[in-house]
C-alpha cells in the first residue's frame, strides 16, 4: 500500500517556475514507477511524465518537454516535478500516481494503482 500527498501547487505568471513534490508513505516506494498527472477544467486527466522506480528513466509529453524534469529521492520517499517556463495551459490540477507497470503502459491512467489527491497551480497570464 501506498498513500501520496502532493505539494507545492499555487499561482504563479507566465514564465516562472514551480516545484511540485508527492511524498509517499509505505515500504515499496523504491519499487514504483511514480507518474505525474494533469487535469484542467472540462478536460481528462492527461499524462504529463514518469520516472522509474530508479530514477534512470524518465519520460514526458511531448507538451512539457525540455520544460519539466522529474526527479525522486528514494531515501525521502519523495517524486518531485520541475516546472520551468510555464504557460497559461499548464494550468490544471496535478497528481502523483505509482505503478508497477512497464514502460509501454506508463502514459495510461489505468496502470496506476496509487494515487495523490492533487495540488493546483494556476498560471496567469
Amino acid at each position: 500500500q501506498l498513500q501520496l500527498v502532493e505539494s507545492g501547487g499555487g499561482l504563479v505568471q507566465a514564465g516562472g517556475s514551480l516545484r511540485l513534490s508527492c511524498a509517499a508513505s509505505g515500504r515499496t516506494f523504491s519499487s514504483h514507477v511514480m507518474g505525474w498527472f494533469r487535469q484542467a477544467p472540462g478536460k481528462e486527466r492527461e499524462f504529463v511524465g514518469a520516472i522509474s522506480w530508479s530514477g534512470g528513466s524518465t519520460s514526458y509529453a511531448d507538451s512539457v518537454k525540455g520544460r519539466f524534469t522529474i526527479s525522486r529521492d528514494n531515501a525521502k520517499n519523495t517524486v518531485y516535478l520541475q516546472m520551468n517556463s510555464l504557460k497559461s495551459e499548464d494550468t490544471a490540477v496535478y497528481y502523483c500516481a505509482a505503478t508497477q507497470r512497464g514502460r509501454d503502459y506508463w502514459s495510461d491512467t489505468l496502470s496506476y494503482s496509487y494515487w495523490g489527491q492533487g495540488t493546483q497551480v494556476t498560471v496567469s497570464s
